[in-house]
């Protein structure tokens, strides 16, 4: 059992560099680690005041305006609540910073830069805007 743990952690490393793309681009702004905490700490580091829209037990929801943008950011109380908010909300189209239990939704700058403080990974809705050949 303890050889298995620091396989465990070596594995979970290499991951992590793999989707971060360590040293695929050295002029790339670093990104912090994935922030974690409730909205209001979430929303406070990125210096916003959350207008709540939903506080319920399974997902906090607010609107968000900052120098970067203006933005949804909400939290969920399981990984699988949110993973099934996120796969329905991206047939909207829409761009997505997705971390622990919290995802900001915006404009693909206002993502890109709110990347910059809370870390996160980038996630793409549906482009509804594409030609659909045939149909």
């Amino acid at each position: 059992m303890m050889v298995t743990r620091p396989m465990l952690a070596a594995a979970g490393a290499v991951a992590v560099l793999a989707l971060a793309g360590c040293g695929s681009d050295g002029d790339a702004k670093a990104v912090p680690a994935t922030a974690t905490g409730s909205l209001e700490h979430l929303a406070a580091e990125v210096r916003c005041t959350p207008d709540m829209q939903t506080d319920a037990d399974e997902i906090r929801q607010a609107v968000c305006k900052n120098s970067d943008g203006k933005f949804i950011l909400a939290t969920f109380a399981t990984d699988r609540g949110q993973r099934e908010w996120i796969n329905e909300a991206k047939d909207y189209g829409g761009h997505y910073l997705v971390g622990r239990k919290w995802v900001a939704v915006g404009e693909d700058s206002t993502v890109s830069a709110l990347r910059g403080t809370l870390g996160g990974d980038i996630e793409q809705g549906t482009d509804h805007g594409a030609s659909h050949s045939g149909h």
